[in-house]
């Protein structure tokens, strides 16, 4: 098998930069170690971890998007695919921690729900490759799971910025 090593590092770069991003823009300081949260939230070590294995693996679907997109316009497609994945899982994090807005972060979770609904959905179908699909089955599970553990934290200790969320 022969490696597209461009493809391989933009691939590879997405994942990085985007976890990257992630950890630069999480702040464990006092107001969120000030937040009521859930008995069942994971320990704060293992979100780096998980996120990890996480976006190598959706990195592994871009890579694969990339090498078996059949046109110039399938490969667009797949580049819209990530690129909209990029911005809706990078806004999460200055939304909760930067701005202290676990609100808004819940709201924009379902974008990025929805962005890895299409890279299940719809990266298997313009490469015809189920399994560029299956890889991003843990991201889907995980980014669940963070917006049942935001909706929590949002119940816990709304309001937020003075108006209450209704939540």
């Amino acid at each position: 098998m022969d490696i597209d090593w461009s493809s391989a590092a933009i691939a590879a770069g997405w994942a990085i930069i985007l976890g990257g991003a992630g950890g630069a823009l999480t702040e464990i300081g006092a107001w969120y170690r000030g937040l009521a949260k859930p008995r069942w939230q994971p320990p704060d070590w293992l979100f780096g971890p998980a996120w990890t294995v996480i976006l190598g693996l959706a990195g592994w679907s871009f890579y694969i998007g990339l090498t078996q997109a059949p046109t110039p316009e399938a490969r667009a497609g797949v580049y819209a695919l990530f690129a909209m994945n990029f911005v809706a899982h990078f806004a999460w994090s200055p939304l909760f921690f930067k701005l202290k807005r676990p609100d808004w972060a819940l709201a924009e979770n379902v974008v990025l729900w929805l962005s890895v609904i299409s890279l299940m959905v719809a990266l298997p179908r313009i490469v015809d490759n189920s399994f560029a699909g299956w890889l991003n089955v843990p991201y889907f599970v995980w980014v669940s799971f963070a917006f049942v553990l935001n909706w929590k934290i949002v119940k816990l200790n709304a309001p937020f910025g003075g108006i209450r969320s209704g939540f």
